[in-house]
């Protein structure tokens, strides 16, 4: 039996009338369901319909899957052992590498990181249950998806929800504060014993899912912010020792970075560095475009692309006993490449995240989402207002669907736009006909 290609729900000998490998099968199940679609819908940095130029977090998706799909195709040719498929969690397989990333914002709710962050605390201050972005993929992949014949969700093979899991643990234990809901880390638990991952470690594929993450993030986003005029291209923006003060504190208190050795640099320094570098590589290609904004913020994006894709490789964790998916030099960790990276990631942060623009619409989307669980929450009342196939399912399953994860569930699934009709209908003057479709 290929403990890769399992699946949790079908039997392991099956026939089809197709001839497919088993991950173009998961492809498939991806792309084509509900909750891929709705990501178009699901806001990446700006909100979702502020312009047709700026991503989504469907769009950001397929450019993850893109970069890493391209690097998992380079990898076991730097690294033979790959080929030798001596357990399943060091493999390097394209197709698994891609479906991951397609897959990986799934769990997000309308209005981005603020909407989970509200959610979350929605609910730990009703019943003490968490909210959490990457739980909740598994949540929507092995339980509210459906497909004919499966109790199991999309019922995906072993690897690719194993490369999904970048978090391989449970939520909830002491200090976790990501992970995946206990209701669904059973069966991830399972599949993990059968292939014997050591603990708390990532397989090979969702390490490098999670860093191409990383790499889209930290040149796409700019890219956007660029165009949106909130990260101004000329020497007086980025010589600001504002500027400068706000990126070293966002480094200093971001305690998820720690492990890029901050300690040992001069942090200020290497801002000041990495900020005159950036820009005066803008300008280098300006000139070479023509001065043609358009043109230079792309070649910009596609060489910062280049430089972090081409550093991508795989060394040994000795802590871990396990290997490590991480930007290589000299066959060693590049502490510079990885610093760099999240510089430029905390750029997008300060500039974007932190605009009082930005600030005002994530203070609304707050508004909305709590009027919305206040106007669920009680069940009574709740039965009536939500959509009936969304209720009978949940008495379907009400024995291990408490109401509260029912209605962050529910809530969870809206994108921008449906959450502000629903707002609407509830609470403004004017709803439109009330023959839409939900």
């Amino acid at each position: 039996m290929d403990l890769r290609k399992l699946r949790l729900d079908e039997p392991s000998s099956h026939t089809y009338s197709e001839e497919r490998d088993e991950y173009e099968r998961d492809y498939a199940r991806l792309i084509q369901s509900p909750a891929f679609r709705r990501l178009q819908g699901k806001s990446q940095v700006f909100g979702a319909g502020t312009g047709d130029y700026y991503r989504t977090r469907l769009t950001h998706s397929i450019e993850v899957s893109q970069i890493a799909r391209e690097v998992a195709r380079k990898l076991p040719r730097q690294y033979p052992f790959l080929n030798k498929r001596e357990h399943p969690g060091l493999m390097m397989d394209p197709a698994v590498v891609e479906c991951a990333a397609l897959a990986h914002d799934l769990g997000h709710p309308p209005f981005g990181h603020k909407g989970e962050e509200v959610l979350n605390r929605l609910l730990l201050e009703h019943s003490g249950l968490p909210y959490e972005g990457n739980a909740q993929n598994f949540r929507i992949l092995m339980f509210l998806e459906k497909r004919a014949g499966s109790g199991s969700g999309l019922d995906l093979t072993a690897a690719v929800l194993l490369a999904i899991n970048k978090y391989p643990f449970r939520l909830g234990e002491p200090g976790r504060l990501k992970g995946v809901y206990p209701s669904e880390w059973e069966d991830i638990e399972q599949l993990r014993f059968k292939w014997q991952m050591p603990a708390d470690c990532g397989t090979l594929e969702t390490q490098l899912m999670d860093l191409c993450d990383d790499i889209a993030y930290s040149t796409h986003d700019i890219e956007d912010g660029i165009r949106a005029g909130k990260i101004r291209m000329d020497r007086a923006f980025f010589e600001d020792s504002r500027l400068v003060e706000h990126l070293v504190q966002e480094i200093i208190n971001d305690e998820g970075n720690s492990d890029v050795n901050w300690d040992e640099i001069d942090i200020p320094s290497m801002v000041r560095r990495v900020l005159a570098a950036y820009y005066e590589q803008w300008e280098e290609i300006y000139l070479a475009c023509e001065r043609e904004a358009s043109r230079t913020r792309r070649e910009m994006k596609a060489r910062w692309v280049s430089l972090f894709a081409s550093r991508v490789g795989i060394i040994d964790d000795k802590g871990k006993n396990w290997k490590r998916v991480t930007f290589v030099r000299d066959g060693v960790q590049d502490y510079e490449l990885l610093r760099t990276m999240e510089i430029i990631k905390k750029l997008a942060w300060v500039t974007l995240i932190k605009d009082f623009r930005v600030q005002r619409l994530q203070m609304r989307s707050e508004i909305r989402i709590r009027r919305l669980w206040d106007s669920f929450i009680v069940p009574d009342y709740g039965r009536l207002i939500i959509p009936p196939d969304w209720i009978e399912n949940y008495e379907l399953h009400k024995n291990k669907w408490s109401w509260p994860r029912f209605v962050a569930d529910y809530i969870s699934g809206m994108t921008d736009a449906y959450s502000e009709k629903v707002y609407t209908e509830l609470f403004a003057g004017r709803s439109g006909t009330i023959y839409e479709m939900d």
